[in-house]
């Protein structure tokens, strides 16, 4: 499987949920721009509203209303900025926006608000999903894209970044007032900048998570879950999931995801990371074959045993069927795996589970992982690259991402004043957790040939897990192979493509930091 065709996980989501990422704002879509003046601008942010947003079953199920805001009014960017401003230096000029097709209608409606507030018109340009990377990099390289925005997998950002085929935002969030202080560190350093410079808007925010059933666990260990010590350590969840492994026909102790390629990296950088594993020295050397990334791979050989059926083949969409059908026991995933649990309509195990703290490894560190994620950033050759900016800055703002986090859809905030939002707690089981671990998180760097280093890494902890070869060979031969991968980007040759004291901060944001619990 190709994930560079996959902007991100939601494009799964996309064609079965009811409520896309960008579902808002249908009661102005076909008055765009036919008005001869725009309307009030508040009107339009009164519209912008859980009542107009939040499908409403599950408003009704959680008691959500406009009266108890998921987000804060004074962080929320749309609601800050002068849109009168906005509309003086840019109504009637067009932003044209990449988008993949398949989310072409759900981004048109969602837009439309945004047009009405700025005066600004887009026009999206659609590109097949399973083409998006190859075309996007096409035009890029052209020097002429078709599109001025995008929004794109978080880890192609050095492929983009590096040769200069992203427009810097840095005078852009200044001038308009970015509020990127309410990001949290890892989704600002790792999706915003790179080599110091900003160039993205942080879109789809994930943290992988440990996930829990509880009627099971509570069963087999005879009393009730406490987030950071039921399960304080990855030696625990073996020998839980062992247990759990017997405790129902058609349930396998632990749901895991180590398919080849990119899914058994991001497994493998989830563990491993709490061992203090890092992927590379600060000459850009590979050390991942060593001690803590040899641990890692060892706890998912044990874990293996108390896998899923067909775990060795399993990506993400198959981990979710899995344990929202209720399939597995404890599950390794995303942090939606614990908002979508609790909607009755996507979940089969409403009200028996729990998003704990992260396992500790003896010898390690409490480093919750962010993998995978999308981000948002404007063309170097864009016409248009302040329209399409605000665009941007509107489609990510602090309201409409915790919505989308209310929907259940997939689409991750990163703020920090929606994640600690005691309501929108009430609507996302994870979030109390997830916003603890993010002071403490680990994130692999943004660098010119990513994807195939996932890819790469990928394969060897496959061929491992299913018996090939050792866990030695297959961390030996994945870092000889990522080697030649970083000499054919530019890196070993006297001036990288990456400056690694610049990368450093967002690699690891926990150190020195008290634990959550």
């Amino acid at each position: 499987m190709d994930y560079r065709g996959k902007l991100s996980r939601r494009s799964f989501l996309a064609r079965g949920s009811a409520a896309g990422a960008l579902a808002i704002g249908s009661t102005w879509s076909g008055k765009l721009l036919a008005e001869t003046a725009l309307p009030d601008p508040q009107s339009i942010l009164d519209d912008i509203s859980i009542s107009k947003y939040v499908r409403q079953d599950y408003q009704k199920l959680y008691g959500m209303s406009d009266s108890k805001p998921i987000w804060d009014a004074d962080k929320d960017w749309i609601r800050t900025v002068d849109w009168e401003a906005v509309r003086s230096e840019l109504a009637g000029t067009t932003v044209r926006f990449a988008v993949g097709a398949a989310d072409a209608e759900s981004a048109a409606e969602g837009l439309a608000p945004f047009e009405a507030l700025s005066g600004i018109k887009v026009e999206l340009v659609p590109i097949p999903d399973d083409s998006m990377y190859d075309k996007v990099l096409a035009e890029f390289i052209s020097g002429n894209a078709s599109f001025d925005a995008l929004q794109f997998f978080s880890p192609w950002m050095g492929d983009f970044a590096a040769p200069g085929f992203l427009y810097p935002l840095d005078d852009f969030a200044e001038k308009w007032s970015l509020p990127l202080d309410d990001f949290y560190d890892t989704y600002k350093l790792n999706y915003g900048f790179f080599n110091g410079t900003m160039y993205g808007i942080p879109f789809d925010c994930d943290i992988q998570m440990v996930h829990l059933r509880k009627g099971y666990v509570e069963k087999v260990l005879g009393g009730s879950i406490d987030r950071a010590n039921t399960v304080p350590s990855y030696d625990e969840l073996i020998r839980l999931s062992a247990e759990l492994n017997k405790v129902e026909p058609g349930v396998s102790g632990v749901g895991l995801m180590a398919a080849p390629g990119f899914w058994s990296t991001y497994t493998w950088e989830h563990i491993s990371a709490q061992a203090g594993m890092m992927l590379f020295d600060e000459n850009w050397e590979p050390i991942f074959n060593g001690d803590a990334g040899m641990k890692g791979l060892e706890i998912i050989l044990a874990l293996s045993k108390n896998a899923n059926e067909g775990f060795a083949g399993a990506g993400w969409p198959e981990n979710r069927a899995a344990w929202l059908g209720g399939q597995v026991a404890t599950n390794i995933s995303w942090q939606d795996s614990g908002t979508q649990a609790m909607r009755p309509d996507q979940s089969q195990i409403v009200d028996d589970f729990v998003t704990i703290y992260e396992p500790r490894i003896d010898g390690g560190r409490f480093a919750p992982p962010n993998i995978a994620g999308s981000t948002s950033c404007v063309s170097a050759s864009a016409k248009n690259p302040e329209g399409a900016f605000l665009m941007l800055a509107f489609l990510t703002t602090s309201s409409i991402m915790s919505m989308n986090e209310a929907n259940a859809n997939g689409v991750a905030p990163g703020y920090k004043s929606v994640l600690t939002n005691p309501n929108l707690q009430e609507v996302s089981q994870p979030a109390k957790v997830w916003a603890d671990s993010l002071e403490h998180a680990w994130c692999a760097p943004r660098l010119p040939g990513a994807f195939p280093i996932e890819q790469a890494i990928g394969n060897e902890i496959n061929r491992a897990v299913v018996g090939q070869i050792s866990a030695k060979e297959a961390l030996d031969n994945a870092a000889a192979a990522v080697k030649q991968i970083m000499t054919e980007n530019g890196f070993y040759a006297g001036n990288d493509p990456v400056d690694y004291a610049a990368a450093l901060p967002g690699l690891y944001v926990g150190e020195g930091k008290p634990l959550p619990f």
